[in-house]
């Protein structure tokens, strides 16, 4: 969430960066809101002076023995005018509350203006390998080995579900634990296993709600959501509390399953492992100091890097433009996977610096022994990475001749040391 302070301070900053994100619309109403406050403010400080000095009025006629009725009937007047006037500075207090939390982040000036076709490649990691047969996609080569199955999936739940089965599952669990032992014994991260369902509060915190309401999926009788990432409980571990400065920065990674209805993608590539209603995910989330959050957010890139290239997966990280970057996030890179089979590269992995907008949002701030008062934290996501994508990469980049898939070197500690996947 945007201070209201700080957007009525900086207006033309504000409105630069709400249009770099096509976002501005709301910007007027929430400042017309907040001139209604502050002029019921100053009623009322006025209404409060005056009450204050009918006070002093009494006492010292009552000190001088004279009759205070009139300065009494006076200042009730103005306690009722000051009564009256709660009602309405609530309801713009409420309002203001309301349009904040459909306003974006603003972007970081950094970040290139405009839609994807403005992302640019930051790097690019590995070479793409050279086949000397014509490559399958995942779906030909899993449906043949018989380690994923679509149609049952289907049967079991609806379209874009996934069933993994045999060396499938293996694969898929290996991987997460692999990637769990990376970021915990290598980069520091301590591991948490949280709820996949969580309250609206954990939603609007992290900025799910209200904004993207349609992509949640909703238990309305109990009015719990299912998470569609890990980012969402983990960050809300410290909602409404205050931490100590010495405990920073705080790195957490989780593995959870996460859920997303994908509202809209009707039309999109949604064969196979493309695009799914329900997906496994290794998420890294950070709780660090304002100065330090865009140097987290490069170390956070290159912690999210680390998975592809001991998976040794051909990849490239993309810093997104503004018109492409997400709700909550200030700057945000992508990392895509490269998959031959479809002879695309493919999002596996974003990872953003949100600075204090969660924190905002979930009340979560820290105090040092020099600082005056509290101060918000700045949070950070990535993936570390999601699984459906680099799952896909791995079966189309290590497919052999013969249709059998050969595991990771890295993996096949993971997978009881099998090193190549048959029927």
């Amino acid at each position: 969430m945007l201070d209201i302070r700080f957007i009525r301070e900086n207006v033309d900053l504000v409105r630069k960066g709400l249009e770099a994100k096509n976002a501005a619309g709301r910007l007027n109403e929430v400042l017309s809101r907040d001139e209604e406050r502050r002029k019921i403010i100053v009623k009322v400080d006025e209404l409060r002076a005056k009450k204050n000095s009918a006070n002093e009025v009494i006492t010292q006629l009552l000190k001088d023995k004279k009759d205070p009725k009139e300065a009494i009937a006076a200042m009730k007047s103005v306690a009722q005018e000051i009564d009256a006037l709660e009602g309405p500075l609530k309801e713009a207090e409420d309002a203001i509350t309301q349009i904040l939390l459909f306003i974006p982040n603003i972007p970081h000036p950094s970040i290139p203006v405009g839609g994807p076709e403005k992302n640019r490649v930051v790097r690019t990691w590995g070479e793409r390998r050279t086949f000397d047969f014509k490559p399958k996609d995942h779906v030909e080569l899993v449906e043949a080995l018989d380690i994923i199955d679509f149609k049952r999936a289907t049967k079991i739940s609806g379209s874009n579900f996934i069933l993994y089965k045999k060396a499938g599952a293996l694969l898929e669990r290996g991987l997460i634990n692999f990637m769990l032992d990376l970021h915990i014994r290598e980069h520091g991260y301590v591991e948490v296993f949280p709820p996949v369902l969580v309250n609206a509060a954990s939603m609007t915190g992290t900025g799910q709600l209200p904004k993207m309401k349609d992509d949640m999926y909703h238990l309305a009788e109990d009015d719990l959501y299912l998470i569609p990432t890990a980012e969402v409980p983990v960050t809300n571990i410290y909602r409404d509390e205050i931490l100590d400065e010495a405990e920073l920065p705080i790195y957490h990674t989780a593995y959870s399953d996460c859920f997303r209805r994908e509202a809209g993608s009707y039309g999109k590539d949604t064969r196979g492992l493309m695009r799914v209603h329900q997906f496994n995910k290794v998420e890294m989330v950070k709780f660090v100091k304002p100065q330090t959050s865009y140097d987290e957010l490069e170390t956070l890139v290159g912690n999210a890097e680390k998975v592809f290239q001991l998976l040794k997966l051909p990849y490239r990280v993309l810093e997104l433009a503004s018109g492409d970057i997400s709700f909550a996030a200030a700057k945000c890179y992508d990392l895509e996977v490269y998959a031959p089979g479809l002879d695309k590269w493919l999002e596996a992995s974003s990872c953003s610096n949100f600075e204090d907008f969660q924190a905002r949002r979930a009340n979560i701030r820290y105090k040092g022994k020099d600082m005056k008062k509290p101060a918000f934290i700045h949070t950070l996501n990535g993936s570390g990475v999601a699984t459906p994508r680099t799952v896909v990469s791995i079966i189309e980049n290590y497919q052999q001749a013969n249709g059998t898939i050969a595991v990771p070197d890295v993996l096949q500690p993971y997978m009881h040391g099998l090193k190549t996947i048959q029927k």
